[in-house]
Formats: C-alpha cells, sequence, structure tokens
C-alpha cells in the first residue's frame, strides 16, 4: 500500500471522530467478496462496485472508509457499514 501510514494519527472518522487503522487482509477479502456478489452499498446507499485494495476501519469497527489511488476517502457516504458482511 502506498498510503503513508504516518497520517493515521491525524485523521479520524468524520461522522463520529472515531480513531481509524488500516483494515487487515481478511477484512479487505470479506468486503471484496460482498462487492463481487454485489450485496454492499455505502452509507450513501449507492452499490459498492469496484474492489478496494485498502481501506481504514473505524475504532468500533463498524465502517469502512476506501483508499483509492493511496488516498484515504474519508466522505461519511463513501464509508461502507460492515454489518452487511455475512
Amino acid at each position: 500500500m502506498g498510503f503513508d501510514l504516518s497520517c493515521l494519527s491525524i485523521l479520524c472518522c468524520p461522522e463520529t471522530q472515531q480513531s481509524l487503522a488500516v483494515a487487515d487482509g481478511s477484512l479487505l477479502d470479506r468486503v471484496n467478496q460482498g462487492i463481487s456478489r454485489g450485496i454492499l452499498v455505502n452509507v450513501g446507499q449507492k452499490l459498492v462496485s469496484d474492489q478496494i485494495e485498502a481501506g481504514l476501519v473505524r475504532a468500533d469497527q463498524k465502517v469502512l472508509y476506501p483508499i483509492r489511488e493511496n488516498i484515504p476517502v474519508l466522505l461519511i457516504e463513501e464509508g461502507i457499514a460492515l454489518d452487511q458482511l455475512p
């Protein structure tokens, strides 16, 4: 991942201000499986269709924010609620 991990100390969830951590590979696999099956929508209620190479997960493990082209997309509506995962 090309995302600069030193930025994590200043980033937080735009909705709750909780801290964020880099999502591990197993979580990304589960999210990408959901995307492949066409079952995941983001908080803005749009179907998530692009696979995620990296992401930041909220401290409570309820929302994942994608990292696209090494840039975290920290918009509330772009978050993916993880309670959708089987």
